[in-house]
């Protein structure tokens, strides 16, 4: 099976993430893309006021109409930081017969070489790096060459998605504003944000 990864903090999780997955999951022919909640990341602070079962309980309301999404809590039972090369590397080594295509942003990548062994995350699983408008798809080839030249085994392919600049932070910051998030999310996600009062104090960074 050719197995999609898209991880994240989700907080909450959005129509850009669920769009990210679906144009992965389309454009490589991919047989399910795991949508991964991490724990603790290493670089990133999470809104205090927003637990893990909350975070996860979103991502469950918004996957729960496409079978071919997957809730993997893989990360969430993982004690200490989260860091993406345990995760290929545990992922492979369960189950070797399957090849597995990581999904992350395209800014990630100029700042893929500072990861933690990143040179075992290519040895994993595939890079499929979703471009932003802000980057230009000459500027998106041009570091993947260069990645490619210094891990030469490795696999990183340009994922072309439509346009969504939807942000977490963005969602967080109109609720703080008492602002609609209305269109941005699917609409259980928002439900249960307001119905459990997420995001509505300072503390939601």
């Amino acid at each position: 099976m050719k197995i999609g990864i898209m991880g994240g903090t989700f907080n909450p999780i959005h129509n850009g993430h669920l769009l990210l997955a679906e144009t992965a999951y389309e454009d490589f022919d991919l047989d399910k893309v795991l949508i991964m909640p991490v724990k603790e990341p290493a670089h990133r602070n999470i809104s205090s006021n927003v637990s893990a079962k909350d975070r996860i309980e979103m991502v469950k309301l918004a996957i729960k109409d496409n079978p071919h999404f997957e809730l993997s809590l893989l990360e969430m039972e993982r004690e200490g930081y989260t860091y993406t090369v345990d995760t290929v590397r545990q992922l492979k080594e369960e189950q070797p017969e399957h090849e597995y295509y990581f999904i992350m942003g395209a800014d990630s990548l100029y700042h893929f070489e500072s990861w933690k062994e990143p040179d075992e995350i290519l040895r994993y699983a595939a890079i499929l790096a979703a471009g932003r408008d802000h980057i230009a798809e000459s500027e998106l080839e041009a570091q993947i060459e260069y990645l490619l030249e210094r891990y030469p085994y490795g696999k990183i392919f340009p994922l072309l998605t439509p346009n969504m600049e939807i942000s977490s932070h963005n969602i967080r910051k109109r609720v703080r504003n008492g602002r609609s998030i209305r269109y941005l999310l699917p609409k259980e996600v928002e439900e249960y944000a307001l119905a459990h009062k997420l995001y509505q104090t300072t503390g939601s960074k």
